[in-house]
Formats: C-alpha cells, sequence, structure tokens
C-alpha cells in the first residue's frame, strides 16, 4: 500500500466532525482502531509483531533477538483536538520507507523495527510519554499505577479494560538492550524548515520543558451578593499570573503557557473556591528555563498574597535538554547529503518526543518534515503531499545506509 494510501485508511479514525481535531486518546476506542490499523499494516507486509509489556506496539523485519535493531516509527495518540500529522506521520512514513527500501532491493545487515508508543501525548492522564517512559524506567510503576484520567479512571483500569494486563507494566531493559539506533521523523512544530526553504531537517537536541500546576484557593461566595471588597476570588490571581507567564517567557527568550484550568465550583453566579492551572514551560537551556518557571511562581505569590488566596505549586513532570547523540546525528547529514551534497539544516525544538526520553538508553536520531505554517496541536496542522513524500524517501535513506550496510 503507498503512503497515500495509508494515509487515507487512518485519516478518519478519532476525528471529531465539529472540530476537525482528533480524540485519539489512551486506551480509548480511537486508540484501539489505530492499534489495530497498526497491527494490520505489520502483518500485511510479513513481519512480527508484538505488543510489550506497556502496550508499545513492535513490528521486526528479521530477528527480534538478533540485537543491534534499528528502530524508527513514532505514536499515534493525540492530544485534544489535535492534528493529523503529530505522531502518526512517522508511523506511516516508516512503513513506507521500508516499501521503498524494498522496492529498491535493499539487502538488510541489521533488523529493522517500526515501532508505535503507546500514550505519548499524556491527554488523558496528565503525563506525556508514557509508554516510552515505562520501558525505559523513567516512570515508576507505583507512579503509573497512580495516573487518572478526569472522569477518575486510573491508568490500570483503562488498560485493562482495553484487554492489556496492567500488573506487566515496568522497566524493559531487556527489550532495550536488542536496540542499536532509533530514528523518529516527525513534522516540525514550528516554522524554521519553511523559512530556509528546506523539506526535511534534522534534529538537535529538545528544549528542557516541564509542567507545573498551580493552585489558587479562595473563598466561593454568591456573584451576585458578595462585595469586591470582600471576596477572596483566586480567578484574579489565576489571570494576572497568565500574564506574568507570558512577561517572563519574553525577558527570557523562552516559551511559557497556561492551557489547561479547572475551576471549582465552576458555576456562572458562583465566586470559584479553587482555580488550578498548568504551566507548560520551555527554554533553549536550563537557566533560562529556571528563570521563567521562578519568576512566574514569585509573581503568583505576590498576587496570591494581595488577595488573601493560598497557592499551591506542584511540579508534575520535567524532561531536562535532550542532545541528540552527535555521531548518529552526524551520521543522518552524511547520508542525506551524499549523493546531493547539500547540507542538511540542524534545528532545535521545544517538543518533547518519545526519541528524547530514549536518548538516555540507546542512541537516537529526529528527522523534521516541513511545516508550511508552523500550526501544530490544532486541526491546523499541515504538511504538504511533496514534502510528506521527500520526508518518506529521507527516512528511507537513513534506514538503508544505517540498516544495510
Amino acid at each position: 500500500m503507498t503512503f497515500h494510501g495509508m494515509w487515507a485508511e487512518l485519516l478518519p479514525i478519532g476525528r471529531d466532525s465539529a472540530s476537525g481535531g482528533y480524540r485519539r486518546f489512551a486506551w480509548t476506542g480511537a486508540d484501539l482502531d489505530c492499534r489495530a490499523w497498526f497491527k494490520d499494516q505489520a502483518e500485511a507486509r510479513g513481519l512480527t509483531y508484538e505488543t510489550d509489556r506497556n502496550g508499545n506496539q513492535w513490528a521486526w523485519l528479521g530477528d527480534p533477538a538478533a540485537g543491534d535493531a534499528v528502530v524508527t516509527g513514532s505514536h499515534l495518540d493525540s492530544v485534544p483536538d489535535g492534528g493529523a500529522f503529530d505522531g502518526p506521520l512517522g508511523v506511516v512514513s516508516a512503513f513506507a520507507a521500508l516499501d521503498e527500501l524494498r522496492r529498491r532491493g535493499a539487502r538488510f545487515t541489521r533488523p529493522l523495527v517500526i515501532v508505535n508508543f503507546g500514550d505519548e501525548e499524556g491527554a488523558r492522564f496528565g503525563l506525556a510519554c508514557v509508554g516510552s517512559r515505562l520501558t525505559a524506567g523513567q516512570l515508576t510503576v507505583d507512579s503509573a499505577h497512580k495516573l487518572t484520567d478526569g472522569d477518575g479512571v486510573s491508568l490500570p483500569r483503562a488498560m485493562e479494560a482495553a484487554g492489556y494486563d496492567p500488573e506487566a507494566i515496568g522497566p524493559d531493559p531487556e527489550r532495550l538492550a536488542r536496540l542499536g539506533a532509533f530514528v523518529e521523523l516527525h513534522v516540525e512544530q514550528g516554522r524554521a524548515l519553511d523559512l530556509s526553504g528546506d523539506r526535511v531537517g534534522i534534529a538537535s537536541a529538545i528544549w528542557p520543558h516541564g509542567r507545573w500546576r498551580f493552585d489558587f484557593r479562595g473563598e466561593a461566595n454568591h456573584a451576585g451578593t458578595t462585595r469586591l471588597a470582600d471576596r477572596r476570588d483566586p480567578m484574579l490571581s489565576y489571570a494576572e499570573t497568565v500574564l506574568a507567564a507570558r512577561h517572563e517567557a519574553e525577558l527570557a527568550g523562552a516559551v511559557a503557557t497556561f492551557g489547561k484550568i479547572a475551576v471549582e465550583p465552576n458555576g456562572v453566579n458562583a465566586i470559584p473556591s479553587l482555580v488550578r492551572g498548568w504551566l507548560d514551560s520551555r527554554a533553549e537551556d536550563q537557566m533560562s528555563l529556571d528563570a521563567v518557571v521562578g519568576g512566574v511562581e514569585k509573581a503568583a505569590r505576590q498576587y496570591a498574597d494581595a488577595h488573601g488566596i493560598d497557592l499551591d505549586v506542584v511540579r508534575e513532570s520535567f524532561t531536562p535538554v535532550v542532545e541528540f547523540d552527535h555521531a548518529l546525528r552526524d551520521e543522518l547529514a552524511r547520508i542525506l547529503g551524499k549523493d546531493t551534497g547539500l547540507t542538511v539544516p540542524v534545528l532545535g525544538t521545544g517538543a518533547g518526543h518519545d526519541a528524547g526520553i530514549l536518548s538516555g538508553s540507546i542512541p537516537t536520531a529526529m528527522l523534521f518534515v516541513r511545516n508550511p505554517t508552523g500550526v501544530s496541536h490544532s486541526p491546523a496542522e499541515s504538511a504538504s503531499e511533496d514534502d510528506c513524500v521527500a520526508g518518506v524517501l529521507a527516512l528511507a535513506d537513513v534506514l538503508e545506509g544505517l540498516a544495510c550496510r
């Protein structure tokens, strides 16, 4: 099946007719349909298919036990009302690249494996890259079992309902020991390639990033009868903190976003008792990130004190800067420039990826495909057909250079 045929099959799964975005959340029906699609693609190509203890899917060409395997792929889940390309482009391109290599008559000297990592976006349980974190031992079993979604459903219950064994999850060093390199293709989440005029780029590093929960606690009261002077309204402190985050990010040349909020009692005619907001912040280096988050928290505490509000700040997740393996990165650049003599652009990214999680265990690298608008995590996310095909061919060249020499 061609790239376009696979893309057309996957496109309707989990798409919301009203927003046009995707709701492929971990262990839901849409996610299971994506998993079934992955299995079908693997079996149609005669690959050895398996699901590991953490729910990640693997499709092997060659002996899975041989070791030194070259891995490619990405994820199929989405953020709420996300775009079509973030994650799926890497998985579809992986199968298409394998098809291209078979068309070329490539002779593999290392096993090749295509992977779909589970729950990369963290849309349901609030923690990104759950599947790869568990595999790499960066998320403990106890912590994973405590993850719950907005309806109070725990990760173990969700996995069990989907037909998976939650008691089996945990680190998988034996599997990691059989992997020699991981190359993840991804749509660029930014406009660097569009501005430079290049279709494909290579990642240099992932910025340090994290998520912090700000709990502003005040006093619930009647919106129509409570004097302004008598109010302990946590929404005021939260609103001022949102503006402070923008200010601190501008000062540091970073990014900071309050994109999720929960309000109690959440009534139109009620002053809130609790406003809970989640800060996502990312910066090119650790010092800049610390300056942003520290500045936001300092401002939040000042605003809370001024309004008689109690404030708790909890760091829910954090990923330090990830420098992709320099030797592998240089090898990708050599392979892609071999016949053309062109220099492939190397660029950093503020987005987290499974490749970043695995970088502490095996050599990893990333390829980016041009995104003409730079929009991501939105239905407006896009990439042209020609650029997608260029990405497939680039990935095929890389895999041939790594696994067929």
